[in-house]
């Protein structure tokens, strides 16, 4: 199975050193999934919501590494904004044991963080993404249409 492309979205002012380590971790040989892109530190304009929806949209999921101050973070909020409306699948994964994370604003209410340790993040990374997969019924368990012959 090839990677899986991940966009990591997290908050660039604070958390640099967690956007290290997820990079770290995903270099390794059998982590199972790449970073294809991550936040950056732009101005926020019609033009930079535009390029990161695309390359949102060019990646198969998205992990938002949650920290003290993500609450705060407009970037990591735009970027959970264009996930939800491009229906990208995503976790959100807590980045600091030691301290009291926070979600950023717009996830919803009953969205948990996942803690981040090396099986949590790979097994959370595959069930999101086969989660967001469309449940494919099997011909013969599909439903018939009545015939007047059974009615």
């Amino acid at each position: 199975m090839p990677n899986v492309r991940i966009f990591m979205s997290f908050d660039r002012e604070n958390d640099e050193d967690l956007h290290d380590l997820l990079l770290e971790q995903s270099l390794r040989r059998a982590s199972g999934f790449e970073i294809s892109a991550r936040s950056e530190a732009r101005t926020m304009t019609d033009l930079w919501d535009e390029k990161l929806r695309r390359r949102i949209c060019e990646a198969d999921e998205v992990i938002v590494i949650c920290g003290e101050h993500t609450a705060d973070s407009m970037r990591v909020s735009a970027e959970l904004r264009i996930a939800q409306e491009e229906q990208k699948p995503y976790f959100l994964l807590w980045g600091r044991r030691e301290s009291m994370c926070t979600k950023p604003v717009g996830s919803k209410r009953d969205e948990g963080m996942y803690s981040w340790t090396w099986e949590i993040l790979q097994n959370q990374i595959v069930t999101t993404l086969r989660q967001a997969q469309p449940l494919e019924i099997p011909e013969h368990c599909k439903r018939r249409p009545a015939t007047t012959r059974d009615a």
